[in-house]
């Protein structure tokens, strides 16, 4: 499965519009999404398998994947510390596909430089 060219392209408006000024925004095909990086960190990702594939702190997933359609990120059979998937239909809403972009970016944002 390929990823979905419409929420990518809305990932695409919303980090954007967060990253305002910043020239370190910029995508990358991976894992059979489109991955958009902040800093050369991952943040967030139109998935291959749909949805939205979202960094957040580890601290955190528990009480995030409490939402409806919220799940932690599989790959390989092994759960990704502190990625989650976000399924289409939660991100239908323009309002919740940016808060869980902001979330992503704001996280990515927080990593030390390497």
């Amino acid at each position: 499965m390929s990823y979905d060219d419409e929420l990518a392209e809305r990932i695409r408006d919303v980090s954007l519009a967060i990253a305002s000024g910043e020239d370190l925004l910029r995508e990358q095909r991976m894992f059979g999404g489109l991955a958009f990086l902040v800093a050369g960190k991952m943040a967030v990702a139109a998935s291959g398998r749909g949805g939205l594939m979202v960094r957040v702190d580890p601290e955190d997933v528990g009480a995030l994947q409490a939402a409806d359609g919220v799940e932690p990120m599989m790959m390989r059979g092994r759960e990704l510390r502190g990625w989650l998937h976000v399924s289409s239909d939660a991100v239908r809403d323009d309002a919740a596909l940016a808060e869980w972009v902001t979330r992503g970016v704001s996280y990515a944002r927080s990593l030390p430089a390497t």
